[in-house]
């Protein structure tokens, strides 16, 4: 019972300065009133935190000119965002895994592409749509969500404190990073992708890249290791996503989007 109530005590620590600090807002990229309990300045704080780990735990790519030109697609989506508080950095990263094809986003409006994902699909349109979908992440404070959530306890523990060189610290970092990466809920995919559409229609960008890089994706993982739909039981099908994405787009779904849904054997 005493270790209960310490417990307790120290969780009302953690999380006493981001209460006293929240408020009830209405998102200006979503029109939904939410409370959140990390202001603007701490989730910037966050994010600075987070990307030095990033730049570590991943190879930054070789190439100069991709670099630029994941920057130049992606300020010119930000100069349509909502927020106008964050500050969008774009950055391209190479893993060691061969066929990573992958892109996330971190609080504070830091969005990373790895290079297997950008040489597959190749087109603007299509990686502007993948940034995009990132950025409607930060757009709508997803992360933010998640981080002062289930999982708030302990990564708010780690964000908040000044991280270390240790080694704790850096597990500590990693485990965060990897907790970004992992799949949002159904419906935090389904609004990115409707946000998404929205910040590529303000940049002049053809919005069916978006489509295009889902059949991209959903071909490639094909090719890939099988995975049970279980397994990312809150993660939508790639072609309910599709299907969802042309009713944004066109303002309805085509037949065709309807009847090639995928069934519970199918591939994410």
């Amino acid at each position: 019972m005493r270790e209960k109530r310490l417990f307790l005590f120290i969780m009302m620590l953690i999380f006493l300065p981001f209460l006293t600090a929240s408020v009830m807002t209405v998102n200006p990229a979503t029109d939904e009133q939410e409370l959140i309990f990390i202001p603007a300045a701490k989730e910037r704080s966050m994010g600075k935190k987070i990307n030095e780990k990033v730049c570590e735990h991943f190879d930054l790519p070789v190439d100069p000119l991709m670099q630029k030109r994941i920057e130049e697609i992606g300020q010119r989506l930000a100069r349509g965002a909502d927020r106008t508080e964050v500050v969008y950095r774009f950055k391209v990263l190479d893993y060691e895994k061969d066929d990573f094809y992958n892109a996330f986003a971190a609080p504070g409006g830091y969005i990373y592409i790895f290079t297997d994902l950008v040489d597959a699909l190749k087109r603007d349109d299509e990686i502007a749509a993948v940034l995009a979908h990132e950025m409607a992440h930060v757009e709508a404070k997803h992360s933010i969500k998640r981080l002062q959530g289930d999982i708030g306890a302990t990564i708010l523990m780690i964000l908040g404190s000044q991280m270390g060189g240790d080694r704790r610290s850096h597990a500590e970092a990693n485990m965060a990073i990897n907790q970004l990466m992992a799949a949002y809920s159904r419906h935090d995919e389904t609004q990115a992708d409707e946000l998404s559409v929205k910040y590529l229609k303000r940049a002049d960008f053809d919005p069916e890249g978006a489509v295009n890089a889902l059949k991209t994706l959903k071909k490639l993982r094909k090719k890939g290791p099988r995975m049970k739909y279980s397994f990312y039981k809150s993660h939508p099908y790639l072609s309910e996503r599709i299907a969802d994405l042309k009713n944004f787009i066109k303002g309805h779904a085509d037949f065709d989007s309807y009847i090639n849904l995928v069934t519970d054997n199918d591939e994410l």
